[in-house]
């Protein structure tokens, strides 16, 4: 196994070590950070591992496959993880959810027919949209947990919960993320369509 792919793994590794850190609660202080913290290095090996791979021409076909999925383990465990901490709208987690399944199928059918369906930009953006607002979503909720540490004082914002508004500015960073996959789905499935359509 070549660098990119044994990046890939540990991503893939690194996954229950952040959904315990997320979850555990007010049982390990900063555990928004400790989330936070494994969420940044996970992301980061997405980054390099593809740099690595591109720059000593070690592309395989594991890596088009494995990549991307590993991706859609880590942000999915994390977006399931934020509508249990009522952080995240339910309802754009499953959209995100099932344009993941979607796109697996049609890599896997591609696959079954010899033909490899790797990242589009289109996939890329929707990848860096869906980083960027968890690891929003965790800063500003780490914030609120030095407040309850008593770390930093209670402030309100806007005259309002800053909570509410945390969690408001979380959803809307979602959504962008949600409306890129819809389009990189759409864009996955029409690019594939005689594919899927000659398996059905």
């Amino acid at each position: 196994m070549n660098t990119p792919n044994k990046l890939t793994v540990l991503r893939m590794i690194l996954v229950p070590f952040f959904v315990a850190a997320l979850l555990a609660g007010q049982s390990l202080p900063h555990h928004y950070l400790i989330a936070l913290a494994i969420f940044a290095a996970a992301s980061y090996t997405d980054h390099l591992d593809g740099k690595i791979a591109r720059s000593r021409n070690l592309i395989t076909t594991f890596g088009k496959f494995m990549d991307p999925l590993a991706d859609k383990i880590m942000v999915i465990s994390a977006l399931v993880c934020f509508v249990s901490l009522g952080l995240a709208n339910v309802w754009l987690v499953l959209l995100i959810i099932f344009r993941e399944f979607m796109v697996t199928s049609v890599r896997l059918v591609a696959a079954d027919s010899g033909v490899v369906v790797a990242a589009n930009n289109w996939g890329k953006a929707k990848t860096v949209s869906q980083i960027i607002a968890i690891l929003a979503v965790l800063f500003l909720q780490y914030l609120l947990e030095l407040v309850s540490l008593g770390v930093l004082p209670a402030f309100t914002l806007f005259g309002g919960d800053p909570a509410a508004w945390f969690t408001l500015a979380g959803n809307a960073l979602i959504l962008i993320a949600a409306a890129l996959a819809v389009i990189s789905g759409v864009i996955y499935l029409k690019q594939n369509w005689k594919i899927v359509a000659r398996e059905m």
